[in-house]
């Protein structure tokens, strides 16, 4: 099974290339949406949060106060690297958990979506990685249309991001998005269709 792990800033257009992987019968593996799933349903992570963070971020129910540790982590680095360093473990183990149930099922290949690909380490673990990328201006219009947010507070976030060239210099592969959708996509299946012939090199 061949794993490839997509990555690139909001707005840039994963979700139309991950469509097409999809359509090549990739398992697909969505990074923010499994930390989501744990920080919800993960006692072991919940408890090791507890250690780190204190009581004050749950709500009396034991319900994990997302803005409370968000709070806590905003200005301090050391606190946020350590949330990271927790997080990214516990997404790893799960991402191998559903990579092993996939190559259990026969797919032909496995997509990891993780705007944090390349720090997370997660990256490491697949056999290729590829980089989303799309011009400000076509990020900007597709995040106000997709979030119902206004320019300026598009703006911040794209300009709070890491830039294209971060993940051009250290993805094995790059899909620029021009904003013609279709194009996108039949350029990203071409990508996918090459990378799952060649088969993994690795970690198999």
């Amino acid at each position: 099974m061949t794993i490839i792990g997509i990555t690139g800033p909001t707005g840039a257009g994963k979700t139309t290339a991950l469509d097409a992987l999809s359509k090549l019968g990739a398992e697909i593996i969505d990074c923010d949406a499994v930390y989501h799933e744990l920080l919800d349903k993960s006692q072991p992570l919940l408890d090791e949060l507890r250690s780190r963070y204190g009581d004050g971020i749950f709500t009396p129910e034991g319900r994990l106060e997302r803005k409370a540790l968000g709070a806590i982590v905003f200005d301090d680095p050391a606190a946020l690297s350590d949330l990271n360093g927790i997080t990214h473990r516990y997404v790893g183990e799960e991402v191998e958990r559903r990579l092993t149930r996939a190559r259990a099922e026969g797919r032909p290949a496995a997509a990891v979506d993780a705007i944090a690909l390349l720090e997370s380490g997660i990256g490491r673990n697949c056999h290729y990685t590829v980089a989303v990328t799309a011009p400000d201006e076509v990020r900007i219009a597709r995040i106000m249309a997709r979030d119902n947010i206004g320019e300026d507070y598009a703006r911040a976030r794209v300009a709070a991001q890491r830039g294209a060239q971060y993940y051009r210099d250290n993805c094995d592969y790059t899909l620029y998005n021009d904003g013609e959708r279709s194009a996108f996509q039949k350029k990203a299946r071409i990508l996918f269709e090459q990378l799952i012939s060649q088969g993994g090199t690795t970690n198999e």
